[in-house]
């Protein structure tokens, strides 16, 4: 496909055919969301409300403890969280199961299972205990019913979750072998408290957990998210917080001492690790669990990938089996059973069909041909294009796409990179948001997509031009890294590199469908909850133009993770 200039309004850069349907079955989530409690057989679990737990500088913080029946003693999974461990599914007075508004308010891939002991994102006790263990729910510093005032992400926070794992280990019930276990912030906590060497800690499970406090999640590329940081900040409204991480992000635009300040030390963790890094989660846990897996000094660590629906995923059979496997063999002690594999490997060609599940051996993988598409007036090619050409859009409503036709079928396997020549005019900086579609015969081919979006494009990146310099150091051909830490604003009449960096993904091409590059100055997608990506959104609405530009002295490509078929 030939480049092309789109104008439209602000919540829809380009149509995409099947938005009526797709509105029609969010309807259906919304009053009715696939979610079924149930109440554990009685006897079956003994829980212990409100146990104390003193930290070392003094303060209370409050677990519920679920075993199982007799003296034991039991491994133990501990989740710890702010978002209060009894807070919990109830009943209304009709006698149907009230579940957390997240399950309503986001779409559900699949029908969603557990008891009515489960707290949000946090592993299930009934069916833990159910398999012989103990599970300890804990509420964070200044959150439900423990004593203080917390501090998301922070180093306290870190010490606490290693007191509460010392704890745990201690217990007359406990075999001394402490494994953790959640989802989002229940990995975030234990990325930082495993970096604390607890003794007791003897495994590590992080489903789908941000590692960078900034570019994961705040300001990936520097661009500011505004969306997802507001509904979450109303969440922990009623937790005792010395800071909310959106104001936070808006008085550090830049990465600083305190933003540092937040990230784990992921070379420290040396316990083994199962770690989730979905190709569904790229705004929010993607790259930060795929780095978490990269980054860690853990001689045993497992990457479980997959592109479905996070919590249809957590609680589903496939996932908890890998889980109990992963736990039995480093909380019990079973060397004897076989490790899990290092990487398992999800590809898809569209959003609800899974064409390969296979064993890799490492990420990204080591036989991927790095293969550049060269930017060019007939879309996206194979060489650089001797012919100079350039293309230009209003930042506020308008955008370019480049195609290519694929003549066999190719995966791409692994995260990728793009690298624009930009000018600006009208305005000395701009935010450039980029995305990877699939298209089939006119037909736009959607992926999951963070927060229950079910319309996802195969890969997004966002990169600030004023915050363009990369960190030198962690940067990789294929993955370009943003320093953010000065701005460089564009003075007119300009070109400069931008390199983006795009998601992780696994996407199999079938021949004669379209690979897409779409570029703009503001989010891809509608901000409506019924068709558009609820609730991300990012500040990026500025006056000016951009033009991109192409040829021998500004080789623009996008470079792509082949992996050779066999």
């Amino acid at each position: 496909m030939p480049p092309r200039i789109d104008e439209a309004g602000q919540d829809t850069p380009w149509r995409r055919p099947g938005s009526a349907r797709y509105a029609a079955a969010r309807v259906r989530g919304l009053l009715r969301p696939p979610v079924t409690v149930h109440r554990p057989a009685p006897g079956t679990v003994v829980i212990d409300h409100d146990q104390a737990v003193v930290t070392r500088d003094g303060t209370v913080l409050r677990v519920n403890v679920h075993r199982p029946p007799g003296s034991g003693p039991f491994p133990v999974i501990l989740a710890a969280h702010p978002y209060g461990k009894d807070n919990l599914p109830s009943t209304t007075r009709t006698g149907r199961w009230k579940v957390s508004f997240q399950y309503w308010l986001l779409r559900q891939t699949a029908p969603v299972r557990f008891s009515s002991l489960t707290g949000w994102e946090a592993p299930d006790p009934a069916w833990w205990t159910g398999h012989g263990y103990a599970v300890v729910n804990c509420d964070l510093r200044g959150a439900g019913t423990s004593d203080g005032t917390g501090a998301l992400l922070s180093a306290q926070e870190g010490e606490d979750v290693h007191d509460l794992v010392e704890w745990a280990g201690a217990q007359p019930w406990s075999t001394g072998s402490v494994g953790m276990l959640g989802v989002s912030y229940l990995a975030v906590s234990q990325w930082r408290a495993a970096a604390t060497r607890p003794p007791s800690l003897k495994a590590i499970a992080p489903w789908e957990g941000f590692t960078d406090a900034y570019r994961d999640l705040p300001r990936p590329g520097g661009v500011a998210e505004v969306g997802f940081l507001t509904l979450w900040s109303l969440g922990l409204r009623r937790t005792r917080q010395q800071y909310s991480l959106k104001k936070e992000s808006a008085r550090h635009p830049v990465i600083d001492d305190w933003w540092r300040s937040l990230d784990p030390d992921l070379a420290r963790i040396e316990v083994p690790a199962l770690i989730c890094g979905s190709f569904s989660d790229n705004n929010l846990h993607s790259r930060g669990s795929i780095a978490g897996f990269e980054g860690i000094g853990s001689a045993e660590r497992h990457l479980y990938t997959h592109r479905s629906g996070k919590w249809a995923t957590f609680y589903g059979d496939e996932a908890r089996a890998a889980q109990l496997r992963f736990f039995d063999r480093h909380l019990r002690g079973r060397r004897d059973a076989p490790p899990l594999p290092r990487v398992r490997l999800e590809v898809r060609d569209r959003g609800d069909r899974v064409v390969e599940v296979r064993e890799e051996s490492q990420w990204p993988l080591a036989r991927t041909r790095w293969t550049p598409r060269h930017l060019t007036a007939g879309g996206l090619a194979d060489g650089v294009p001797t012919r100079a050409g350039s293309l230009t859009f209003d930042i506020r409503r308008g955008g370019a796409r480049f195609g290519w036709t694929l003549t066999e079928d190719v995966e791409l396997t692994g995260p990728m990179a793009l690298r624009l020549y930009v000018e600006v005019a009208g305005t000395d900086d701009m935010d450039l948001v980029v995305g990877v579609e699939k298209w089939n015969r006119g037909r736009y081919i959607g992926f999951e997509g963070s927060y229950g979006y079910g319309r996802d494009r195969v890969a997004t990146g966002w990169q600030n031009l004023a915050l363009r310099a990369l960190d030198e150091e962690r940067s990789r051909p294929f993955q370009p890294v943003p320093a953010c830490l000065t701005r460089s604003p564009v003075t007119a009449g300009r070109i400069v590199p931008v390199d983006i960096a795009l998601g992780p993904s696994s996407t199999l091409f079938h021949a004669g469908e379209q690979l897409r590059l779409v570029v703009a100055g503001r989010w891809l997608s509608p901000r409506n909850p019924l068709t558009g990506q609820f609730p991300a959104a990012y500040r990026t609405a500025r006056q000016g133009t951009c033009t991109l530009h192409w040829g021998t002295d500004h080789p623009a490509r996008l470079l792509l993770p082949v992996i050779p078929r066999t």
